[in-house]
């Protein structure tokens, strides 16, 4: 972990809450991906098992009223803005109790009074939405930021380009995570950019690029609030690359052939969860013994969320063309 502190703010209580609700985001995953193994939740969905620190510690630093749009990969976003994890499991159900009332699966959960603007099943689509509700924010002069998620993928899509632009002429709080875990559906980053660091990009657009380690919570925290606060001062955007690694495949249809297990094996040594867990112990904010109860309560909300989304009602018949556009 990084040597500096946390931001002043982050109470210890803070930093016990965002120990539990980092297992919250893995035992959620690692619970859906089982039921798409078989066969139990129908559609697709994008895992961010390993990737737990940047929607966790990211988050953190946020005022109430700011706002975060999400990716196809977003479950720990949405849990990290505060949805509750019974409502997200019923989504991904089909459930009438789920957020979209069974209607969006996994890459189309929304929160909208928590400020969680939604995931989204189009890379990069999340993009133009984060500095639309920047320049809302701007223009009514309400005062929130908005966190911006996206992967490496969505670097070379043309709207981040356009996205980037237009926030920096316009000096928009907005501030665009790119959760950098290496892989593009199948395609390295190192095949997909002739740059070494994807915030390089940063410069073209005249506003600030960080590279930070996306698996060491300090480091996220730290940084995205810096950000977040250079956002909110009215000094405009900054692009933030955390590199960080999925144990999953892209989709559960993925089987990760074009990595190697020794590759994987090398990421998981820099599981943030571990990492986080022993920085706590060293500073005394937690126990072995109550990091545990931490884990297991944590498992046993997922497991609860289980049970309750099962119990749910399926959607009725009558039902099927309301809450949809088109």
């Amino acid at each position: 972990m990084s040597n500096h502190a946390f931001p002043a703010f982050i109470t210890n209580e803070k930093l016990v809450e965002l120990y539990k609700q980092m297992w919250l985001i893995r035992y959620f995953d690692e619970k859906v991906d089982q039921f798409f193994a078989k066969g139990m939740i129908h559609g697709t969905t994008h895992l961010c098992v390993g990737q737990e620190a940047t929607a966790a510690g990211a988050i953190a630093v946020l005022q109430e009223k700011d706002k975060i749009t999400s990716t196809h990969r977003g479950h720990g976003h949405c849990i990290a803005k505060g949805a509750t994890v019974d409502r997200m499991m019923a989504e991904l159900f089909g459930k009438v109790t789920g957020y979209c009332k069974g209607k969006g699966g996994s890459m189309h959960i929304a929160d909208v009074e928590k400020g969680n603007l939604g995931a989204n099943g189009i890379v990069g689509g999340g993009i133009p939405l984060a500095v639309g509700a920047a320049l809302t924010s701007k223009m009514k002069n309400e005062g929130y930021v908005v966190l911006c998620f996206f992967g490496d993928g969505a670097a070379n899509e043309g709207s981040f380009h356009e996205s980037l632009n237009l926030a920096s002429i316009w000096d928009l709080p907005v501030v665009f995570i790119c959760e950098n875990n290496q892989y593009g559906m199948s395609g390295s980053v190192k095949e997909m950019f002739n740059i070494e660091n994807i915030a390089d990009r940063a410069q073209a657009y005249g506003i600030p690029g960080k590279v930070i380690d996306g698996n060491d919570m300090l480091e996220v925290m730290n940084t995205v609030h810096e950000a977040v606060e250079h956002a909110r001062s009215g000094k405009g955007p900054v692009l933030i690359e955390a590199k960080t690694y999925r144990w999953k495949g892209h989709s559960k249809s993925d089987a990760k052939k074009y990595r190697t297990r020794e590759e994987e094996q090398e990421w998981r040594k820099k599981d943030p969860i571990k990492r986080f867990k022993e920085y706590l112990l060293e500073k005394g904010v937690l126990t072995e013994e109550k990091a545990e109860q931490l884990r297991e309560e944590a498992f046993q909300e997922i497991e609860d969320a289980v049970k309750f989304a099962e119990n749910s009602p399926e959607p009725s018949v009558d039902t099927l063309l309301e809450d949809v556009y088109a």
